[in-house]
């Protein structure tokens, strides 16, 4: 679904035998890693249908970008899992601390509403099955992998 603004949006999916792949793109790697989040949420549900009701905290530290992504992946999952949340909206930071990586976000989301939200499948976790995050050739950044549905 494109942004109202007729461009396509920073996040989309990708082929991948019985999972799915998720990419984010962004002018930053914070960009492209809330971008990721987005495409985690939309395998489960429409974003959009996602409203911004309760706020979460998260933070993840990892020696690499690439485990970053992982671990942030699987710290939203978890908070889907433990809170029966959908989350929608995604607000990131991510540091490089050291010779680690440091993500610091707030995700916003609400109580799952089967009848609303229409959730499609659970997804289980991230997997380092295509796994790349990191600045491109054409000077953005992307972040993604496949998860296991």
């Amino acid at each position: 679904m494109p942004h109202a603004n007729g461009s396509p949006p920073p996040w989309e999916h990708f082929e991948h035998g019985a999972d799915v792949g998720v990419r984010g793109r962004g002018a930053s790697a914070a960009e492209a890693f809330a971008a990721a989040a987005v495409a985690l949420t939309a395998v489960v549900t429409d974003p959009t249908r996602v409203a911004p009701r309760k706020a979460v905290a998260i933070e993840v530290r990892e020696a690499t970008l690439e485990l970053l992504l992982v671990a942030w992946l699987d710290a939203l999952i978890y908070a889907m899992a433990v809170r029966t949340m959908l989350f929608g909206r995604f607000e990131v930071a991510v540091t490089k601390e050291g010779e680690a990586w440091r993500l610091t976000a707030t995700a916003w989301g609400e109580g799952v509403a089967v009848a609303r939200h229409r959730p499609t499948v659970e997804v289980k976790g991230a997997t380092f099955t295509e796994l790349r995050a990191g600045p491109t050739a054409t000077g953005g950044w992307i972040a993604q992998c496949v998860v296991d549905v």
